[in-house]
């Protein structure tokens, strides 16, 4: 749907694009929506027409270039799939009656007609009427050409209903009435345009011609018309641009009359063999291919029709003296013979007979094995192939040809010079004889096939055997000369010997079955073919007929190539032929022959070795004694001297040297080990000392073929021996032939490949070190490493072959190359696998390490070549042996840089499970492997990913260690894209064998911590080895977390990176989370808080700072944490040792001690952030002080509170839980975990929603217990938790206000403490709120006497609730306190008026409220307007006026009052306030100024004046001039009524 609507954007978008006049745009548009149109299969409607009107109108623009108008017709076109109604009348109305249309409207019915016939037919009628009222109106050359494409498409159209009108969905319509309109249009156009038109015009009829004259054919009343067209086409046969049309055409007017059953003219077929037989036979130009394959269909349909007169013709061609021709019909009649034309059975005999008139012909006979002159080989030979062929299809047993040819094809068989004929002769000898067989099988008598001697001399049965044996091995190469040589013997055993009949008839069909649809292996054929040899030798057991088949051997010798593969076989035949013969002192007589003039043999080594080496399966004691003489008797430094005079090459030590190896490798197992040290072994030793001797002195050979002849002999020895299979022969030469063959390669260069000595070393080597007796481990490292460091240095094979000067020699090169790697391969297999310890395997393997992970791509590709060829193909490994590592190191190679590498280390992967005997689906992974050869480097990491998915979990859980190890390693060393891959192998590794790596799981992670202070230096390495954390908690969690929680404090960056990781990954963090919350608890069991708490606190601070959901662990979290911080408020406790694993410091990184508190803290911040994103907490009013207050001893019960506050209370269910969870804490044994319980639960107190839901009434009760605690912080948050439950539940403190009273008025005696005297007078204030009088009354007398205790105490906050309570127990006073009351506001009126100026200014509005309430008290009224006026202004007014109108008014009312100011001001003058002191003494200044005198005279007045004359040197200059006016007033009262001072 999606892709759907994208679809339609782009097409609208288009559309928007096609309404401007931009044509170079267009072109790009309209291919882009033809694409589009035939690729959608819905399209919307709406946009259906827009398109059919843009393109319609595109098409018609002759202002429009031809390509895009062009392009806008195929649009138009494609969109009938989707609306051809539209479609179609849209071009219609652009298709009038007698008005000539735009050329590509023409050319869009023709299309639409083409390719929706179905629904085209309907509209055929009217469309044909109205282009019949056009051709008359068309001029121009592309009008007419256009009307002719249409006439063509619309023909093949109607053909096509008429054919199939039965698959059309509509009822059957008049075919007569269209091909009727056909007629007419084809009459005009042939009338009046093909006479006089031009080449382009021409075509376009030629195109029309046949579909139309082929519509017209199942018409008989137009039938005549229609083939008198056709001269007319032929006669178009004019140029290799129209040939090929005009054979289109015509083939469809030749299926048509086929189809229609019309005969032809006579004439007209004449006309046309004549035709189409110049197109096959063109001369001097060779025919189009094109044309000529048409031409040959013409053939083939004219075979099928008129076969007779085709023949006839064939017949009366062939007699002409034209090569072309002939070759051209014989061509056709092998052509119609293959198709098994039926009607041409019958008219096999003019086939003959048209055959026979090029066998009769004597010249081509010649030219059969003698070509002619060099101008006519070329074309003679081309006619006898084609001949020859011919003869293979049809019958050659014509009457009279069996007596020609036989048995004269015989003496053709064996001589050289007929080798190119063979493939042919072998073909006729063996149809010859088989007819004959016929003849036998049914008369009594043979009727001609006589071997007669005659005037013929024909070859004698071991020559004809000898010959045929050794043609016979080219059918291993495909070659059909032997494939004819094999059934040739089959058919001659009688010839051959009367003996063979029986066992050829068995044993050659057995012998073909390898050959039936592919080429047989050389080897293997070869062996056949010997065994063949043996099997016929012994079965006719004659020595003299033995004797003349090794001679006649012997004789064919130079009828081959010395290199040739029948000169090879020839000479194992040979041996073969004197192994089987008995006659002894023949065989010695030419074995001595072939040593003394070897020569004869072509290549004389190879020849000697073949034939000695053969002949010892049979005679291995004769040829050793034959050997030893020669050996002996022959000098050979003088034979090479003479050989250089003569020309003639004698044997030399190096070719004994090989024969020895050679007679070894053949000699019977059971003669060979008896005589092998000393009859082979120390010969071969012997001559190889004396090829290495300068003058009289043993030094190294460096001569290549001394080296190789030694080696070659050194390896065949080993496999002779190896073959013995005598588990009891030691080899004592083992040692000492093994130390010549790394001498050799030691020798070779390393910056080289130029000798294959170091190749054919391995190979002896390989041999050697299988037998008897085993080296030591350290002897095969030895071996081994000597080998390995000399081959894979070498530079790259491209610069090794530059060395090579021609291209023959880069070929050596490479040819060496390969062979090399291949032999170290085989080498290092069979030393490896020949082991039976696990451990010894593993060390050779090792040799291998170093060179697949180096920087070099060549030497990394070797390794591995190597490696893949060590770990396939059906290994026996030790049971004990381990794969994990191997998989580690080799897997992630399959993301290598070249594709080599990567083949070959998906092959080793999967090599390794197979060693294992793990079945894997090798198939699917064969066909992954294929995919590595990609370079894209995102499908190799896909198919990489897929291949460790399905391996993985076939990986013993046992050696996931191992493996973990190597892919670390690799994640450090490898280049990017196998750093991937090894992070791909590692993860599907941990995903499918997770479960099971409980046992190894902290070796596991200590390797995996082992590596990260590296691997973080690598972006992309680091996050894979997360990843596996990751992967491994996701089955372990707890284990995980247990490992983790062990590391140092605080925690180092990695682990921090690790506890993020596994937050990050979401199948783990929910169960991450879950575990450290079980750690903390179990932690803090004891309400005690060790370095193990600190450390799950720090976890968990990772975990939530990723952003990890809290929401249900939130209550378990924030309890266990506000306990932890709690737990390990005022600790100290020093870090854990630094890890002893090793670390990469950052720049400025450095260790740091541990605190405990600050680390809590540090978490409970964090997750209270992240309780805040999801609405379980809120912002603190305290901001970031709440976490410092948090800290310290002093402020932890503040910032209890403030987190209190902090919390959701709307979110019923996580506070009640929280709640529940921290109840305990009242109660706990840890003084500072009760405190920050009752902290806690102070705040909560005041939550009305929490007293209905919650369970606050035993939390109460504790408070309540708590008030009267020894320790006054908790005494504090107790007695502030009884005061907001005034705000919480007031019907409780209404019900327990008795134990609640005495416990918060016990607070207000704790005078050390006056934080707890605060709270308490808080809460007081708020309890005293709801209560009556009579609730109070008990008490009442006590608060009120210790609440104007604090009036003057240095906290403000205390003053002023104390000053509040005041206010507040106004209204509690009853009649019983009343009078009480108002003597203590008497006492209590001088701190009221003085505290007005306050420095708090709070304060000082509190006093003023209280002096309004307390005064009625007194019965002073009159003052209100005096404290109205404080009130009213804005600013206070001066102390000196407000007192002085006060006390003006107080002394009117009351002098008692004014007189007990006086006595309670003096403790005011040195108060700690400045303002305090200067507001005292201007209250006195007042109340002395308004003293009646009676009170005047009761003044101490000395004390009086000392006092202000003190403070006239206060520091305070206020306070200074209000004493001076004090005593000024002070004066001058007592000179009023005459008082001395």
């Amino acid at each position: 749907m999606e892709e759907s609507i994208e679809t339609f954007g782009d097409i609208n978008l288009t559309l928007s694009v096609l309404n401007k006049e931009d044509n170079i745009s267009k072109e790009d548009i309209y291919s882009h929506l033809t694409s589009v149109i035939q690729n959608t299969d819905i399209l919307d409607d709406a946009i259906v027409q827009r398109l059919i009107y843009y393109a319609s109108k595109d098409m018609r623009d002759n202002n429009i270039l031809r390509e895009i108008r062009m392009l806008a017709g195929e649009v138009l076109v494609s969109l009938a799939a989707h609306d051809f109604n539209s479609v179609m009348y849209e071009v219609q109305s652009n298709f009038r009656i007698l008005e000539l249309p735009n050329e590509f409207v023409v050319l869009a019915l023709a299309e639409l007609a083409t390719s929706y016939v179905s629904q085209s037919i309907p509209f055929m009628m009217m469309t044909l009427l109205t282009m019949q009222t056009m051709l008359r109106l068309a001029e121009e050359e592309r009008m007419k050409e256009a009307f002719c494409v249409a006439l063509e498409k619309f023909s093949k159209a109607i053909y096509e209903y008429v054919n199939h009108w039965r698959d059309f969905p509509y009822p059957r319509l008049d075919a007569n009435r269209l091909s009727d309109k056909i007629f007419m249009l084809f009459r005009y156009i042939m009338d009046k345009w093909a006479p006089m038109t031009s080449p382009m015009k021409t075509l376009a009829i030629i195109k029309a011609h046949g579909p139309t004259v082929s519509l017209l054919l199942h018409r008989e009343d137009l039938c005549e018309y229609a083939l008198g067209q056709v001269p007319w086409l032929l006669n178009q046969y004019k140029d290799k641009e129209t040939d090929f049309h005009v054979t289109q055409s015509l083939k469809q007017i030749l299926t048509a009359a086929v189809l229609y059953d019309v005969d032809l003219p006579k004439g007209l077929r004449r006309t046309i063999f004549t035709n189409l037989l110049h197109q096959v036979c063109r001369v001097p130009e060779h025919p189009v291919k094109e044309n000529e394959i048409e031409a040959s269909s013409c053939f083939l349909i004219l075979a099928h029709s008129n076969p007779a007169d085709l023949m006839e013709f064939f017949d009366e061609q062939m007699r002409s003296n034209n090569e072309a021709i002939r070759m051209g019909i014989l061509t056709l009649l092998r052509s119609a013979i293959n198709a098994d034309e039926p009607n041409l059975r019958d008219h096999m005999t003019s086939v003959e007979r048209t055959v026979k008139v090029v066998m009769s012909d004597h010249s081509i006979k010649e030219k059969l094995t003698k070509p002619n002159s060099h101008e006519d080989e070329k074309g003679e030979k081309s006619v006898r192939e084609t001949s020859l062929e011919v003869l293979k299809t049809l019958d050659p047993l014509v009457i009279g040809m069996p007596q020609v040819l036989w048995p004269r094809m015989l003496t053709f068989v064996v001589p050289a010079e007929y080798t190119g004929t063979l493939e042919y002769l072998f073909n006729i000898i063996r149809i010859l004889i088989m007819a004959e067989e016929r003849k036998k099988n049914n008369a009594k008598e043979s009727t001609a096939l006589v071997i007669s001697t005659g005037a013929v001399k024909l070859p004698s049965p071991q020559q004809l055997l000898a010959r045929l044996l050794v043609i016979s091995m080219l059918a291993s190469l495909g070659k059909l000369c032997g494939a004819g040589a094999i059934g040739l013997l089959k058919t001659l055993p009688e010839i051959i010997h009367p003996k063979l009949v029986d066992l050829w008839k068995t044993r050659i069909p057995e012998l073909l079955q390898p050959l039936e649809g592919k080429n047989a292996s050389i080897v293997l054929w070869e062996t056949m073919l010997l065994q063949l040899l043996k099997e016929s030798l012994w079965k006719i057991s004659d020595v003299a007929w033995t004797v003349q088949l090794s001679r006649d051997f012997s004789q064919q010798m130079g009828s081959y190539g010395n290199t040739s593969v029948e000169k090879r076989f020839l000479w194992k035949a040979l041996g073969t032929t004197l192994a089987s013969c008995q006659d002894t002192d023949f065989v010695s007589s030419q074995i001595r022959e072939f040593l003394i003039s070897p020569n004869q043999l072509g290549d004389q080594r190879q020849g000697i070795t073949s034939i000695l080496g053969y002949c010892a399966e049979k005679h291995f004691d004769i040829v050793l004694k034959v050997l030893k003489t020669f050996q002996d008797r022959e000098k050979f430094f003088m034979n090479r001297c003479k050989g250089i005079f003569s020309g003639k090459k004698s044997l030399t030590k190096t070719d004994v040297m090989v024969i020895y190896g050679v007679v070894a490798l053949h000699a019977p197992k059971t003669q060979l080990l008896t005589r092998l040290d000393q009859d082979i072994v120390s010969q071969v030793l012997f001559l190889y000392g004396q090829c290495s001797q300068v003058l009289g002195m043993s030094v190294m050979n460096k001569d290549m073929d001394v080296q190789m002849s030694f080696t070659r002999s050194i390896t065949e020895i080993g496999i002779a021996v190896q073959d013995a299979e005598d588990q009891g022969f030691k080899f004592s030469y083992k040692e000492v032939l093994l130390g010549y063959m790394l001498d050799f390669i030691r020798d070779e260069p390393l910056d080289s490949l130029a000798s294959p000595v170091r190749w054919k070393a391995l190979i002896a080597i390989r041999y050697l070190s299988k037998l008897k007796p085993q080296l030591s481990l350290n002897d095969n490292l030895n071996i081994l490493e000597e080998n390995v460091r000399r081959l894979l240095p070498l530079p790259p094979l491209e610069k090794l072959k530059n060395e090579g000067e021609t291209d023959k020699d880069k070929e050596r090169i490479t040819f060496l190359y390969e062979r090399s790697m291949d032999a170290l391969g085989k080498l290092l297999r069979t030393m490896i696998w020949d082991n039976v310890k696990a451990d010894d395997c593993h060390e050779m393997f090792n040799l291998l390490r170093m060179w697949l992970v180096s920087q070099k791509d060549w030497e990394r590709e070797r390794a591995f070549q190597i490696t893949a060829q060590v770990l396939t193909n059906d290994i026996e490994a030790p049971e004990e042996f381990k794969i994990g590592s191997l998989l580690g190191l080799l897997a992630p190679h399959s993301c290598d840089t070249l594709p080599t590498i990567r083949q070959a280390a998906a092959s080793s992967a999967i090599g390794l499970f197979c060693i294992k005997g793990i079945r894997l689906e090798v198939e699917r992974l064969q066909g992954l492997q294929e995919g590595l050869q990609s370079d894209d480097v995102h499908v190799q990491i896909k198919i990489s990913s897929k291949i460790a998915k399905i391996v993985s979990k076939l990986l013993p859980s046992e050696e996931i260690l191992m493996f973990l190890e190597e892919t670390l390693d690799g994640l450090e060393s490898l280049n990017p894209t196998c750093t991937k891959a090894c992070g791909i192998w590692m993860i599907a590794a941990l995903k499918e064998q997770g479960a099971a790596l409980e046992d190894q799981l902290l070796e596991i992670l200590g390797i995996i911590y082992h590596h990260m202070p590296v691997l973080r230096q690598k972006e992309e390495s680091f996050q894979f080895m997360l990843e596996a954390i990751s992967q491994i908690a996701s089955f372990h969690m707890d284990a995980v977390v247990a490992n983790l929680l062990q590391k140092p404090l605080p925690f180092d960056r990695d682990t921090k990176t690790l506890w993020k990781s596994l937050a990050e990954n979401p199948a783990s963090s929910g169960k991450l989370l879950r575990a450290l919350v079980d750690k903390l608890e179990n932690g803090l069991e004891d309400d005690l808080a060790e370095m193990d708490a600190i450390s799950v606190a720090c976890a968990m601070n990772e975990v939530v700072s990723t952003g990890t959901p809290v929401a249900g662990l939130y209550p378990e979290l924030f309890t266990l944490l506000l306990k932890l911080v709690s737990c390990t408020l005022g600790q100290k406790m020093p870090s854990s040792t630094v890890s002893h694993r090793r670390r990469v410091m950052q720049q400025g990184e450095r260790q740091q001690n541990a605190d405990p508190c600050r680390l809590s803290i540090t978490t409970l911040k964090c997750v209270q952030a992240q309780a805040m994103k999801e609405g379980f907490a809120k912002e603190s009013d305290e901001g970031d002080n709440l976490w410092t207050l948090l800290s310290s001893p002093g402020t932890h019960h503040i910032g209890v509170c403030a987190l209190a506050r902090s919390m959701a209370v709307w979110q019923h269910g996580v506070i009640l839980d929280i709640m529940e969870q921290l109840l305990s804490s009242l109660t706990s044994s840890s003084e500072n975990y009760r405190i920050t319980g009752t902290a806690f639960f102070s705040e909560l107190m005041k939550e009305p929603i929490l007293w209905k839901h919650g369970n606050l009434r035993d939390v109460l009760i504790l408070m309540d217990q708590s008030a009267w605690d020894s320790n006054a912080i908790l005494r504090q948050m107790a007695i502030r938790g009884l005061g907001n439950t005034a705000s919480g539940a007031p019907h409780k403190v209404k019900k327990h206000k008795q134990i609640i009273l005495e416990s918060i008025i016990r607070g207000l005696y704790h005078l050390a403490r006056t934080e707890v005297v605060c709270e308490s007078l808080k809460a007081l204030k708020k309890i005293l709120e709801l209560l009556t009088d009579r609730d109070v009354s008990f008490y009442f007398k006590e608060i009120v006497l210790q609440a104007r205790t604090f009036f003057e105490d240095e906290q403000d906050d205390v003053r002023l609730t104390a000053i509040f309570l005041f206010e507040n127990l106004a209204s509690l006073t009853g009649r019983r306190w009343k009078i009480f009351f108002a003597e203590e506001i008497k006492k209590s009126m001088i701190s009221f008026l003085l505290h007005l100026w306050d420095p708090n200014p709070k304060i000082g509005a509190a006093c003023c409220d209280v002096l309004i309430i307390c005064i009625p008290f007194l019965g002073l009224q009159e003052l209100y307007g005096v404290l109205d006026h404080l009130l009213d202004g804005q600013d206070l007014p001066r102390a000196r006026d407000f007192y002085r109108q006060f006390c003006m008014k107080l002394a009117k009312k009351n002098q008692e009052i004014l007189w007990i100011l006086h006595t309670h001001s003096f403790p005011f003058f040195t108060s700690n306030w400045e303002m305090i002191r200067s507001a005292a003494v201007k209250l006195t200044d007042a109340i002395v100024l308004n003293l009646t005198n009676q009170y005047v005279e009761l003044l101490d007045r000395e004390e009086l004046t000392t006092r202000l004359q003190a403070l006239r040197q206060d520091p305070c200059i206020s306070v200074q001039r209000a004493a001076e006016a004090a005593l000024q007033t002070l004066l001058r009262r007592c000179k009023e009524i005459s008082i001395p001072l």
